[in-house]
């Protein structure tokens, strides 16, 4: 789900969406829902709550994370959450970190609804490239904890 008021009208292309398409294509999550909606806090709780009724494993949203006053996609997203998954977004921006001291103003985060993962990413494709290098590793393993399918995290040595 991509956040962005001029994408929603037809005013921009929306880039992030298709490369979070790429990168779960080259990880092999199957690509079920897409959209874009304004930056609209309702119009986010809306798209989050349904496609979480629908039973999808997992929701990447991208847009609307930063500190301008229409940027609500965070807002959004933990007015809907069961739980907070505070360790994914704080790894994206510590990785990001590394790139820009803008990653410091990333508001996104993650959450668990029901039995879905929802992770909000920035909204320059770059940006979310890198998000998603860096919680690839980590994504299956949380999708077939929420599903009921793995509850050992443990490391044997």
């Amino acid at each position: 789900m991509t956040a962005s008021d001029k994408g929603s009208k037809g005013d921009r292309q929306d880039e992030s969406g298709p490369v979070i398409k790429h990168c779960l294509d080259g990880a092999g999550i199957r690509w079920m829902k897409y959209a874009v909606v304004p930056d609209e806090k309702q119009a986010i709780m809306d798209i989050l709550r349904e496609w979480t009724e629908e039973g999808l494993d997992l929701i990447l949203t991208t847009g609307g994370t930063g500190l301008a006053p229409r940027d609500i996609t965070p807002d959004a997203t933990v007015a809907i959450a069961d739980r907070l998954v505070p360790g994914i977004s704080e790894v994206i921006r510590a990785e990001g970190m590394k790139k820009t001291p803008m990653a410091m103003l990333s508001r996104a985060v993650a959450v668990v609804r029901q039995n879905t993962l929802i992770i909000n990413l920035p909204g320059s494709p770059k940006a979310v490239t890198e998000s998603l290098e860096v919680i690839r590793p980590a994504l299956s393993h949380a999708i077939e904890t929420l599903r009921g399918e793995s509850a050992e995290c443990a490391r044997r040595d």
